[in-house]
């Protein structure tokens, strides 16, 4: 029987890069890649082969034929898509010494926010078998709401899976912490970075996180650690997973990219289409080493660039180079 796609619901976003490749007295140059989180999570999920839809808000301008582009040449279905008047939204990164990303965000009244109750009833399909969704489409409103009641509706067929994906210098981390309760009523896994955890409970740990969020009605919460790897908790179940070495290009997509292979993953052993019935922790430490694969591997490439699945079937270690 044919697996039930992955649907992905959420911006895309213009990554902008100064290109100091040939530079001209007097001018900035910008390099711009497609990325966003949902965005980068929907190419990596199609690059590996499984099925996936995007459901976002596109806007037709030149970055939304850059998205179209991306996405479709990586074997996303657009057909949950929205064409959207209103502009593209974009982030200029700036790097520290270990390729870690810092952005400043130009998404004021920018299309990736506007969903209508209309544009979402259409775009979302009841034959997916996990929604997965998260970072800015869930706090920038009008649409933040619009989505939280969908996931309920959706939830009748399909595990639900978010990424807060904060971003503290777009919106108010208190906005996060208000609203993550009701998104913990609503997911069935729960991934997220040591620095999302860091904003959203500052000074908790990771194993003391897992079991606040086991309370309030997460099944599974993986918390990625950067290069100490990631903790996985199922139920409050641990399971640790290192991170293989890699020589880091840069750190843009990694979380997106690990959420996908975990997606992958949990969906090739048939547990996605429910609350995750019959998931054993075994199958969760499987996922979690397969995705801290992906993510690796999406870290030795510039930009928001994940894996084909022909790249993790080379082997099982990730080169340096």
């Amino acid at each position: 029987m044919a697996q039930r796609p992955i649907a992905v619901l959420g911006e895309c976003v213009a990554d902008a890069f100064a290109d100091t490749s040939r530079p001209r007295p007097g001018e900035l140059a910008l390099r711009v890649m497609p990325g966003g989180g949902p965005a980068n999570t929907a190419v990596a999920l199609a690059r590996l082969g499984t099925s996936t839809r995007f459901l976002g808000r596109i806007s037709a301008d030149p970055f939304g034929d850059l998205f179209r582009t991306h996405l479709a040449s990586s074997g996303v279905d657009l057909t949950g898509v929205v064409a959207a008047p209103e502009p593209s939204t974009m982030a200029i990164a700036t790097f520290d010494a270990q390729g870690q990303a810092r952005y400043s965000f130009h998404a004021q009244a920018t299309a990736d926010w506007q969903w209508t109750d209309a544009e979402l009833a259409a775009a979302h399909s009841e034959d997916a078998a996990c929604l997965h969704t998260g970072s800015l489409a869930l706090v920038r409103e009008p649409g933040g709401e619009r989505i939280e009641h969908l996931l309920a509706q959706a939830r009748a067929d399909a595990t639900i899976s978010i990424d807060p994906n904060v971003r503290p210098l777009l919106v108010d981390p208190r906005i996060y912490r208000a609203r993550l309760a009701h998104w913990c009523t609503l997911t069935d896994i729960l991934r997220l970075s040591s620095d999302d955890l860091e904003l959203l409970m500052p000074g908790v740990t990771p194993e003391h996180a897992c079991d606040t969020w086991h309370l309030a009605g997460v099944r599974l919460v993986v918390i990625t650690l950067g290069a100490r790897g990631a903790v996985a908790s199922l139920d409050g179940v641990r399971v640790h997973v290192p991170a293989p070495p890699v020589e880091v290009v840069d750190t843009i997509g990694a979380g997106d990219s690990f959420t996908a292979g975990l997606l992958h993953r949990l969906s090739l052993a048939g547990r996605l289409g429910g609350r995750l019935d019959g998931l054993t922790t075994d199958e969760v430490s499987d996922a979690c080493h397969y995705a801290a694969r992906v993510a690796a591997l999406t870290c030795s490439a510039a930009g928001p660039n994940p894996p084909w699945a022909h790249q993790l079937d080379a082997g099982p270690a990730v080169a340096t180079h």
